[in-house]
């Protein structure tokens, strides 16, 4: 009788949790092949975007993770456990975990946006919170400058993502600003001239768009001229400098006066 009572029992609950067993398999299977698919058509997608490799790997385990939680609720559901309690308790500790890691994950999200939006990329000469560099590495939560005098910024994306950012590698020309200051007896049309040619005379200055050179203000000791050349991206320190010596050296042959303060000595005798 004891035997008898244990195989009717085993039937019985093979009767009632048959099916839904049969049924959470199926919907497992399914479920594990549609999330597959999934994940193939979300990988593609970030590849045709040009995602970087680091966000790619991020999201891909955070959508394969998040589509797995809900198919394990949905399996648990069919064997009626309370699956609203269950995802309570996740949006619970999500909420917890948000507000212990407020600061991270706004850096995270600032990261997120800065590869989609991709403001500037590895490589690129950029200025921001009130640093200047070569962007060396882009992580999720950082960005790594390298300063022109080899020293390491990083600097954390939530900020970079909420502020302003000067990149001076996106366009392929950039303009040189130079201000040369002269004597006020200065020949105004010698010295244009003069400061005119050692533009032209540049093999790194463009001809298109065209170089300036115009008086911009009557200063207190001096006549301030504008110089503005173009050049491509890559040139522009190298001419910026070579500029700036040749063009001293042209108007110190020309006989036109650089301003500077002098010093004057007073002797007392007694």
């Amino acid at each position: 009788m004891e035997l008898q009572h244990w195989i009717d029992r085993g039937f019985e609950l093979i009767i009632i949790y048959g099916p839904k067993l049969l049924g959470a398999i199926v919907i497992w299977i399914v479920g594990s092949w549609v999330i597959k698919m999934i994940m193939k058509g979300a990988s593609k997608t970030m590849q045709r975007g040009n995602y970087e490799v680091s966000l790619q790997k991020f999201l891909l385990n955070l959508i394969n993770w998040a589509l797995k939680i809900i198919l394990i609720i949905v399996v648990l559901g069919i064997f009626g456990i309370g699956t609203t309690s269950f995802a309570a308790i996740l949006a619970a500790a999500g909420l917890a975990i948000g507000l212990a890691l407020q600061g991270s994950l706004a850096n995270f999200a600032g990261g997120v946006l800065l590869m989609i939006f991709k403001p500037y990329r590895v490589g690129d000469f950029i200025e921001a919170q009130g640093e200047a560099g070569s962007v060396k590495e882009i992580q999720i939560f950082t960005t790594k400058l390298t300063t022109p005098d080899n020293k390491e910024i990083i600097i954390p994306n939530g900020k970079l993502s909420n502020d302003n950012i000067v990149n001076y590698s996106t366009m392929e020309l950039r303009r040189v600003d130079l201000v040369f200051g002269v004597g006020y007896d200065s020949d105004i049309k010698k010295t244009k001239e003069i400061l005119m040619h050692q533009l032209t005379s540049h093999p790194a200055v463009l001809k298109e768009p065209a170089p300036l050179v115009r008086l911009s203000a009557l200063a207190d000791s001096s006549l301030n001229f504008n110089v503005r050349p173009w050049v491509k991206n890559a040139d522009y320190w190298s001419t910026y400098y070579d500029l700036m010596e040749s063009t001293k050296e042209a108007l110190d042959a020309a006989g036109i006066d650089i301003p500077y303060p002098h010093q004057v000595e007073i002797h007392k005798e007694g």
